[in-house]
């Protein structure tokens, strides 16, 4: 579990590092521009933490489940190799999607207005600059939104649906405690990462503005990986106990 959270860490530290810096540097400096070359670099970067971080949260909501419904086995299903191999096909799965996208989305004429309506480089905002017809690309968005967004949130779901049913057959109000304090820390977060990054990604452009795209990717960029540490942290007891120990202090 904490070599998983450790890896949950390292993504929301690096995909908010790709933005946030830059997005700071031009508010207090007034100089809204960006090369095209560091745009393709801050893309890249995004969509592979992004999809990296999708996957890895499945990853996590299984982990629950090994340690829930199958506890004697834990120590073999979820040993530090099977762990570090689903964490590496995260990473590769998500390095692989996003290098497919940006060297096409690169690709693309540009023979519009340069001018980006969003505070970062984005596929959605790029696409709306392209003279050319994108439905068709579009649509490969949208089904690669499908793999790393909707089959990791039915995996997700599999999981605790595994979890509700094995706690209920126990019949123990203490189990049940005990699994909601384990499990929904992770639901909080997936909640929330999941929750926009498929409003951006999956519900169709004419149901959603610039200005709704700009707010709910502050809250997948910047919101989300702030509150992450938080949630998972002050969910811990001994954590807890620390922080309460400091603020007597």
């Amino acid at each position: 579990m904490y070599f998983l959270l450790s890896q949950l860490s390292i993504m929301d530290l690096l995909y908010s590092s790709t933005i946030v810096p830059k997005a700071a540097t031009d508010f207090l400096s007034g100089k809204n521009t960006i090369s095209f070359v560091n745009c393709g670099i801050q893309l890249f970067l995004f969509m592979t933490l992004v999809a990296a971080e999708c996957l890895l949260l499945a990853v996590m909501a299984y982990d629950r489940y090994v340690a829930i419904c199958h506890p004697l086995r834990y120590s073999v299903l979820m040993r530090p190799t099977v762990c570090a191999f689903m964490v590496a096909g995260s990473w590769l799965g998500a390095l692989l999607n996003a290098l497919v996208h940006v060297i096409y989305t690169l690709h693309l004429p540009y023979c519009a207005s340069r001018e980006i309506h969003h505070f970062f480089c984005e596929i959605p905002a790029l696409l709306k600059l392209v003279c050319a017809d994108t439905s068709l690309y579009a649509n490969g968005l949208y089904f690669s939104g499908i793999i790393f967004l909707l089959t990791p949130i039915a995996a997700i779901m599999a999981s605790y649906g595994q979890i509700i049913s094995t706690v209920l057959k126990l019949g123990s109000d203490l189990g049940m405690r005990k699994a909601v304090a384990t499990c929904s820390s992770h639901m909080i977060v997936v909640s929330l990462f999941y929750g926009t990054a498929i409003i951006m990604y999956i519900v169709p452009e004419a149901y959603h503005t610039a200005l709704q795209d700009e707010v709910i990717a502050v809250i997948y960029t910047i919101v989300t990986p702030t509150l992450n540490p938080l949630i998972y942290s002050l969910r811990n007891k001994d954590v807890a106990a620390a922080l309460r120990r400091v603020l007597r202090r």
